[in-house]
């Protein structure tokens, strides 16, 4: 098999959901235009993700861009990359995690609940590492993965509402 043919289907691969699911949900006092354009505002996501910078590898932040998030804390450092597959502005955003550890489809959802509030759903489905332990362990981790997910959404709304993002 080719390496791009190889490269194809491991994406495939990586772009189906995984065993590990979490998702987080904020309310924003924005319409959902002006939510979505922060959202979608990629580096200035570093802004609003704790220990995180992100950056536009290749692209210009629409369909099939190349995003690039490192997370550091202490020594330890994580390194996610996301293709973006879908964009349908100013209601939905799709990515999928590509790189070496982290792996699977995620969507970022805005949806207008009236003239100036906007619903913002983050879900995630990622694929677990370690095969039965990885899906045992899972139960354990994922409420830190919420817990984190929904505090960066409320800075992020905080940000969007004091007109700081995008």
């Amino acid at each position: 098999m080719s390496g791009a043919a190889a490269d194809g289907e491991e994406f495939r691969t990586a772009a189906r959901p995984g065993a590990g699911e979490v998702t987080a949900t904020v309310i924003v006092d924005a319409p959902a235009p002006r939510v979505f354009a922060a959202l979608t505002a990629w580096e200035r996501q570093s802004d609003w993700i704790p220990f995180t910078r992100v950056r536009l590898v290749q692209g210009d932040g629409g369909e099939g861009s190349l995003v690039e998030a490192v997370t550091s804390v202490g020594p330890a450092v994580l390194r996610d990359e996301m293709r973006v597959v879908r964009v349908d502005a100013p209601y939905e955003v799709r990515v999928v995690h590509c790189g070496r550890l982290l792996r699977g489809p995620g969507v970022l959802r805005c949806t207008q609940m009236d003239r100036d509030r906007t619903q913002v759903v983050w879900h995630e489905w990622f694929h677990l590492p370690g095969g039965s332990a990885g899906r045992f362990a899972w139960p354990v981790l994922w409420p830190g993965s919420k817990v984190g997910l929904t505090q960066a959404l409320k800075r992020f709304a905080r940000l969007v509402e004091q007109g700081r993002l995008p």
